[in-house]
């Protein structure tokens, strides 16, 4: 199986700026996910897709090839990771040859995924057939899905998921079904659902990478980034 790793991180960054740059123990947020890739051993290619010079001379300073840079089109803060993949894989599979088996998304504001989450993930995919491998950690009780609510325009409250009565939610924890959320460690994907006739990073199979909240810590601000410092300590 080949298996190509895409770093992705562009220049522009609202919440904390120059995030991917920015130093937590000494090293560059980008470093964190670039040596885990690279200690997974499951790559046979490992590359950024960025359109900041800094970033890439960062990256390869890392040992991450950076065979393109990004065009600015697709580093927009709408700019949706299917549109970005999909440039990535049709440049290697163009201009370097290079056509993967599977392909995965690193991004750097998940730091805390390991190489081991990297292994498991690939291993997933291959035991399952499945079209697509993405992280999840459970939502904490609270927050399930059977709990929310919906105020209508009367300013009234219902079951979010059912528009049942209040007096209907369940108020037991173990009486819940758990429920995950992607956390955005890995997105993993065979190469063929990005070019299928309904493009995607999923297909219609996607199996469910579980992770451990703290591994699966996704950085998008100042807080965020307090807590990823704290569990470097």
């Amino acid at each position: 199986m080949r298996v190509l790793g895409v770093v992705t991180a562009r220049g522009g960054s609202k919440g904390i700026p120059g995030k991917n740059l920015k130093r937590a123990n000494g090293k560059p947020l980008i470093a964190y996910t670039i040596e885990a890739a690279q200690q997974s051993g499951v790559f046979d290619r490992l590359i950024l897709s960025t359109d900041d010079e800094a970033i890439a001379a960062c990256a390869r300073a890392l040992g991450c090839e950076v065979p393109f840079m990004r065009p600015a089109a697709l580093a927009r803060d709408e700019t949706i990771h299917l549109d970005v993949m999909t440039h990535a894989v049709a440049w290697m599979r163009d201009q370097a040859r290079y056509s993967p088996d599977l392909v995965m998304i690193l991004q750097p504001t998940s730091p805390l995924r390991s190489a081991d989450d990297i292994r498991a993930a690939v291993n997933l995919i291959e035991a399952t057939g499945a079209d697509s491998v993405v992280s999840v950690s459970e939502v904490p009780a609270h927050y399930n899905p059977v709990r929310t609510l919906r105020v209508g325009a009367d300013g009234m409250a219902t079951l979010f998921v059912t528009g049942a009565p209040v007096r209907r939610r369940i108020n037991r924890r173990q009486d819940m079904t758990p429920a995950w959320t992607m956390n955005g460690a890995i997105y993993l994907f065979r190469t063929g659902v990005l070019f299928a006739g309904e493009p995607s990073l999923y297909g219609d199979r996607t199996a469910a990478y579980v992770m451990p909240p703290e591994r699966g810590l996704s950085i998008d601000d100042e807080q965020d980034w307090a807590s990823f410092e704290r569990a470097l300590a």
